[in-house]
């Protein structure tokens, strides 16, 4: 079974590999990256990391639903949200 590693062992991780990093540095590094990755697809912005992958906001228009318990129609709000497309090389490393 797969082992779910945390940001903390990802952290550790960086550190061990990157000499010059100590784990507070390695911390700081991977919340940045991901916080501009955050802000710049919430602002509409692609990223593209070639290998890996691409993130970018898809919208998803307002639609009717329904309450499993009663039946009762509900409306269900109008949504951004966050879409990862996984790149070639990255699929080939998973893959293998």
């Amino acid at each position: 079974m797969a082992k779910t590693l945390s940001k903390n062992d990802l952290t550790k991780s960086l550190a061990e590999k990157l000499e010059f990093l100590n784990q507070t540095q390695a911390k700081e590094a991977i919340d940045t990256f991901l916080a501009d990755i955050a802000q710049n697809v919430a602002n509409g912005n692609n990223v593209q990391l070639l290998g890996f992958g691409s993130f970018e906001k898809k919208h998803k228009k307002a639609t009717t639903g329904r309450n499993p318990r009663t039946g009762a129609e509900l409306k269900i709000s109008a949504r951004d949200y966050p879409k990862f497309s996984a790149g070639k090389n990255f699929k080939e490393i998973v893959n293998s």
